[in-house]
């Protein structure tokens, strides 16, 4: 099969005008001009029951000319809670995260299993309609997973919580991977330093390095985390004594300190989700770092909290992989990564189309480690793309952040899911 368009933007070099991939089976194998793909090609594909023959038609390939449209790798969410889709608006911003996690659980203790389910497949559809083809999803329900067929390319992140339960930490985490041992992608996310304990980091941390899967954690999200780790003060402190957890260990260092103090190294394969509030203690610790974890930022969630400033600049001349993702509706309004991306452009301006793109496609690959196979239109890696109109008078990047609404055409491991 040969998919044309206008415009390939294959992310490990410059667009291709009038350009063309060719797809076998679930991979691509070929990418550059549609003169250079066409030769020995058909437009038209074998019909029902037609056989081959042995000669010119042995050559017959299917050609798939989307037009006047931009073709791109499919996007992926670094950082997602489908479990709460179902959430959407139904928690307006609060005085204090505090009181947020607060309403969160007061919503959460209204559903049940099958409602989580249906929350689940309702993310998924939602996401593969606004073009994303892979996403890093954290569940609190891993015991669910079973029940739940993945519509897109899914990392499923068994978040861990052990703040009433410290006594049974490796329980836990051997009956999450339990849980998840049917999926081919799986991975660890003790929840936050405030909810899981130092016991749980590191065995989460022991069992991703040996069985070689991915980590992932909330990170100095807050103000009120900076507050309770440096200070033992501040509404998120209060709150952690009210449900019994021992702040003993909130004695003047920054959440960032902390968790490196709780691993023998941090590096890959953490992935860390937030990272706000950094002191310029914790730059110098970055600074002197020589092996860096990977960063989501997430735009219009972070908005929603008014969190600090996120301090791309820094962290990207540090040399952090940084992605975007929208996690959970609970704090955003859809799972648009187009929408996250032009919110990222609205606070950081100077960053280029081509580098926000990046976030969304080769940097969270990278973080997934599947740069080899995934956010790049390159031959070997999977057929996953979108394509999208483009846009009138303006740049190939420009005219990729500026689309809204439904993606009019995926592919995923080579099959076609819509065409409109």
């Amino acid at each position: 099969m040969i998919v044309r368009a206008r415009i390939v933007i294959a992310m490990d070099g410059p667009p291709i005008e009038d350009g063309a991939v060719r797809i076998n089976g679930n991979r691509i194998i070929a990418v550059g001009k549609f003169s250079e793909l066409k030769a020995g090609a058909s437009p038209y594909p074998l019909l029902e029951g037609e056989e081959k023959g042995e000669d010119a038609e042995e050559s017959r390939e299917q050609i798939i000319d989307l037009g006047d449209q931009t073709l791109l790798p499919g996007l992926i969410n670094a950082h997602c809670h489908l479990d709460y889709t179902c959430l959407r608006g139904k928690i307006p911003p609060q005085k204090s995260f505090a009181d947020w996690i607060r309403r969160i659980n007061a919503e959460k203790a209204k559903l049940s299993p099958a409602d989580y389910v249906a929350s689940i497949n309702e993310g998924f559809a939602e996401a593969k309609r606004f073009g994303t083809t892979t996403i890093a999803n954290l569940t609190a329900f891993p015991e669910l997973v079973a029940q739940i067929q993945d519509q897109i390319r899914t990392w499923w992140f068994a978040e861990l919580i052990d703040v009433r339960d410290v006594e049974r930490v490796n329980e836990m985490v051997n009956c999450a991977v339990a849980s998840l041992k049917s999926r081919e992608n799986l991975g660890l996310a003790p929840h936050a330093l405030f909810t899981a304990s130092p016991t749980l980091f590191r065995r989460c941390d022991e069992l991703a390095r040996r069985d070689a899967i991915l980590l992932t954690t909330h990170l100095a999200e807050s103000r009120e985390e900076m507050s309770m780790f440096q200070d033992g003060s501040g509404p998120l402190c209060e709150f952690m004594r009210q449900i019994g957890r021992d702040t003993s260990d909130c004695n003047g260092r920054t959440p960032l300190r902390k968790f490196v103090e709780r691993l023998r190294e941090v590096s890959p394969p953490w992935i860390v989700a937030h990272l706000n509030e950094l002191s310029e203690s914790d730059f110098d610790l970055l600074a002197r770092s020589t092996k860096k974890f990977h960063v989501v930022h997430c735009p219009r969630s972070h908005k929603y909290f008014e969190h600090s400033p996120f301090r791309f600049e820094r962290l990207s001349a540090l040399g952090f992989n940084i992605c975007l993702g929208t996690d959970s509706l609970a704090s955003n309004d859809d799972l648009s990564l187009f929408t996250e991306m032009r919110a990222f452009q609205k606070k950081f301006p100077g960053v280029s189309p081509k580098e926000i793109l990046s976030m969304v496609t080769a940097n969270p690959a990278r973080a997934l480690d599947r740069q080899s196979v995934l956010g790049q239109i390159k031959p070997g890696a999977c057929a996953d793309m979108i394509a999208i109109p483009i846009a009138p008078r303006t740049g190939i990047f420009e005219s990729v952040l500026s689309f809204e609404g439904v993606v009019p055409w995926t592919m995923i491991q080579g099959h076609i899911c819509k065409l409109a």
